[in-house]
């Protein structure tokens, strides 16, 4: 099977797209996604919920920004506390290995030495790599090939909280409006329609961020989103006729 050059299914591609991306920049985008991506789903599963028991556009417009606020706050401030927890991590790391490169510089150089010959390369090789790593970046090399760790780049939580604080709020407009403003006799039909194509984009960017296949994303997307859909309104109907 060969691969089609320059096209999503080049790993050449994608290994372009990666190397070009920062970690900030790549944690960004997946809190922007998974922000939408929830703005969309949760705020739809409220103002459906709500308009399975009522079509009055007071109670919609209540219930729905107060899912927009409440989950857009939510959103952020997790996003927030789990990459602060994620950079501290990291910060703690960095402590306890530059500790160890000023305790014993040469057992570090050695160690760094064993771990380039796992990765493949022979003994000579390996030692000089080492060598010239710990002369220009000892940190950074042993962070890198230890933990996956840029000490010049460490995960900044406010990017991630604002990216995710954001993206939830334009995904959480989308049904709000479609409830909003479209008449009561279409207003079902065109939200569930207008949240499945949303949700399809979304697992769309989703595949690309992820180099994952982007049907099952789409599906698994859409299929979340309409259960969502489906069993608040059939809950929000219960609880009407229960109420009526």
């Amino acid at each position: 099977m060969s691969l089609r050059i320059g096209t999503d299914t080049d790993p050449r591609h994608w290994h372009d797209q990666l190397d070009a991306a920062s970690g900030n920049r790549l944690n960004a985008l997946r809190a922007a996604v998974l922000g939408a991506n929830d703005g969309i789903v949760s705020t739809a599963g409220i103002v459906m919920g709500v308009a399975g028991a009522t079509s009055d556009r007071s109670a919609l417009l209540i219930a729905g920004v107060a899912g927009l606020v409440a989950g857009a706050m939510s959103m952020g401030t997790g996003e927030y506390v789990s990459v602060s927890t994620q950079r501290d991590s990291e910060r703690s790391i960095l402590r306890f290995e530059a500790a160890e490169l000023e305790a014993m510089p040469e057992t570090e150089e050695r160690e760094l030495a064993r771990m380039y010959e796992a990765k493949g390369l022979d003994h000579d090789l390996a030692t000089k790599v080492a060598a010239q790593l710990t002369a220009h970046d000892a940190l950074g090399a042993h962070a890198d090939i230890e933990f996956g760790i840029d000490p010049h780049d460490l995960t900044n939580p406010w990017h991630a909280a604002w990216a995710s604080m954001i993206s939830f709020t334009l995904g959480a407009l989308l049904p709000l409006l479609c409830v909003l403003l479209v008449p009561a006799d279409a207003r079902i039909v065109v939200t569930v329609l207008a949240v499945a194509v949303a949700l399809a984009s979304t697992g769309v960017v989703s595949a690309r961020l992820s180099i994952s296949p982007r049907l099952r994303a789409v599906a698994r997307n859409v299929l979340g989103g309409m259960l969502a859909m489906g069993v608040t309104y059939l809950i929000g109907s219960l609880v009407g006729m229960g109420l009526g």
